[in-house]
């Protein structure tokens, strides 16, 4: 029920955001933000805070440029000692304890033949979401877009050509409340995800894995992380692929000028991340 009512209240921090970031620059007041999501200044007020934990004011604050590329800065100096220590999976991220199995290559190339999929739809405090899960862990996990349920069933059927999708939202819920309502024993309880993609794909995917809650790194940074300095635009190819949104928290790497970018799940969505995350 908690999921449910935070989902319902995204819809209208959703459109604040997008309100704001049109409007930033001339500091749009509190009663004039609340009017673009059909609210009185009170109840927005309330709802912001029941949401994010913090005032519109002040979640804003956290994504001004300057902000940003202060998070950056601090950030890339406390992993600069991470990385180097050579951490690896299962690594802790968001409270969760995740590990890690990649498919083989043989795997890859089969498109998922012979394998059966999961998946289900269910309430976030990011909107909508609909994780897909297999014997062997969480395969993918997309929000909804403008494109709606059926977009999101559609890429994964692209995604898994030659598996059987089954809709089956009860065998997916527990995997929700686990990721977004949090557990008492999480080493217990890990979340496993099976990830299929390129030998380079993986390496960037486990590298977003070792970026903590709170910070953010430039796309410049996961590339020198895997070792490969000269290859930005692969890595931010890579990073624009995963298949496992949130969890695997793409949402965290942003652009070294400060500014946060484009999101596969919308930009105001991965904006709602960092402010929620950094709150």
């Amino acid at each position: 029920m908690k999921l449910e009512s935070s989902a319902k209240d995204y819809k209208r921090i959703e459109k604040a955001i997008l309100f704001l970031d049109k409007n930033f620059r001339r500091q749009p007041v509190l009663k004039e933000v609340a009017r673009a999501v059909n609210l009185s200044e009170y109840h927005f007020q309330r709802l912001f805070r029941r949401w994010a934990g913090i005032s519109p004011k002040k979640f804003m604050q956290f994504l001004t440029v300057e902000h940003v590329k202060k998070i950056l800065n601090e950030s890339q100096n406390l992993l600069d000692a991470t990385y180097q220590a050579g951490l690896s999976a299962p690594s802790r991220i968001h409270d969760l304890f995740v590990t890690i199995e990649a498919m083989t290559p043989g795997e890859f190339k089969k498109r998922g033949e012979g394998l059966v999929i999961r998946y289900g739809f269910h309430h976030t405090p990011f909107g909508e979401c609909m994780p897909a899960i297999t014997e062997r862990g969480i395969c993918g996990l997309a929000f909804m877009t403008a494109r709606g349920r059926r977009g999101a069933i559609n890429d994964l059927k692209i995604k898994w050509k030659n598996a059987t999708l089954v809709q089956d939202d009860a065998s997916t819920a527990p995997f929700i409340r686990r990721i977004f309502s949090g557990s008492k024993n999480k080493e217990a309880f890990p979340v496993k995800l099976m990830l299929a993609g390129t030998n380079f794909q993986i390496k960037v995917w486990e590298a977003l894995l070792k970026i903590p809650e709170g910070s953010m790194v430039s796309y410049e940074f996961v590339a020198s992380a895997i070792d490969k300095p000269a290859a930005t635009r692969a890595v931010a190819s890579a990073v624009a692929r995963n298949p496992i949104g949130y969890i695997i928290p793409c949402h965290r790497v942003i652009r070294k000028i400060g500014v946060i970018g484009d999101y596969g799940w919308g930009a105001a969505r991965k904006k709602a991340m960092l402010g929620w995350e950094a709150a």
